[in-house]
């Protein structure tokens, strides 16, 4: 089992995903991450317009990876600090 799985199933069983998620949500609102990917969505669209067999699954593909460069550090590192004192706090308690 990695990391990462482990992370996630103390988190879902804990609750805290669901904090962690809106958390997550809210910051990259107010840092614009949503607007930024809304329009990078758009322009992908109108690129691609005469093509007219972009599909869903396509733009996810074509999206992805360009979103994710988005996400700024400083939000990266906040959600990674708050799963490091989830996962501290579980240890503490056990």
């Amino acid at each position: 089992m990695t990391v990462s799985n482990t992370v996630d199933q103390y988190t879902i069983m804990s609750g805290d995903r669901s904090k962690i998620k809106d958390l997550l949500c809210n910051r990259l609102t107010e840092c614009g991450w949503r607007d930024e990917v809304r329009l990078l969505c758009r322009n992908i669209l109108v690129e691609k317009n005469g093509n007219n067999s972009l599909s869903v699954e396509q733009l996810i593909a074509e999206v992805t990876p360009k979103a994710r460069t988005l996400v700024p550090d400083a939000v990266k590192k906040e959600l990674l600090m708050k799963i490091r004192t989830i996962l501290a706090e579980n240890e503490a308690d056990n």
